[in-house]
């Protein structure tokens, strides 16, 4: 049992080190003088101050969080509504088709998908006239299509351990069905709309392939924009943005785990 006990913690340290260190090795070089990315030179905050000045790099920082915002605003509602209807109305005609339609884009690669929508979006054009061109709203459609994936897996599997009971009090105590979702089963679900909201936000922002087919003239997101400066050589202030965005993950999972830390406790009290 020690010897097993001693292997566990010797794979979690490497599995962690493994994980964190390149991590740590961007943050490091973030604050390093010399434009070169892997050679230092010595302590030098200046990245930070230059990221300011970068237009085009902050026109694709925008670009990628309005994306991400509206994609994961829309694809927590959409998920939702789907896994209510997978969870409350039961078996139904076309159920299986349905389930198998929402949960497509989490087994399909992301390299089809981009291609799929792309073609449709240019079928589209030819027919009705539109989108007009490929931007931020074709993007923002794909990531949606995405997303929603994801939060419908996030939110039916807190609706299947959901007490119904509690509901059906309310009913029956003479509020109206959309009294009791908005104040009952919405407050109870919120930590896995959150959750969703998330994970959709995350896997937007972090999107290259599917961005790259849908993407137009004068739309560059972030992964996008890394991507093509890597070919002609990395800019030191990707380390600097890096580093911002780590302190502000870190920053946001830790007020999480402060929040649901406090409900846990009060749930106990």
């Amino acid at each position: 049992m020690k010897s097993f006990s001693r292997f566990n913690i010797a794979s979690l340290i490497i599995g962690y080190a493994f994980l964190y260190i390149p991590i740590f090795t961007v943050i490091i070089f973030s604050f390093n003088e010399s434009k070169l990315v892997t050679t230092w030179s010595r302590f030098s905050t200046k990245w930070y101050s230059s990221l300011w000045d970068n237009e085009g790099l902050l026109g694709a920082i925008l670009a990628s969080i309005e994306i991400a915002t509206v994609s994961a605003s829309v694809a927590v509602v959409l998920g939702t509504l789907a896994a209510i209807v997978m969870v409350r109305f039961g078996s139904f005609k076309g159920r299986t088709l349905f389930s198998g339609l929402v949960s497509a884009p989490l087994i399909m690669p992301d390299i089809i998908t981009g291609l799929a929508m792309l073609m449709l979006f240019v079928a589209t054009q030819q027919f009705i006239g539109w989108p007009a061109h490929r931007g931020m709203l074709t993007i923002s459609l794909a990531h949606i299509t995405l997303a929603t994936a994801y939060v419908y897996l996030v939110v039916q599997a807190r609706l299947q351990d959901f007490d119904p009971s509690i509901e059906e009090a309310a009913l029956d105590l003479g509020a109206k069905p959309a009294k009791v979702f908005m104040l009952i089963t919405l407050p109870i679900i919120s930590p896995s709309l959150v959750s969703g909201w998330l994970l959709a936000f995350a896997l937007s922002l972090d999107d290259l392939v599917i961005a790259s087919f849908l993407s137009g003239p004068g739309v560059t997101t972030l992964p996008m924009l890394i991507f093509s400066s890597i070919r002609l050589g990395l800019n030191p202030e990707v380390n600097a943005l890096a580093s911002i965005l780590v302190g502000i993950v870190s920053v946001v999972v830790l007020m999480a785990g402060v929040v649901i830390h406090r409900q846990q406790k009060n749930k106990n009290r």
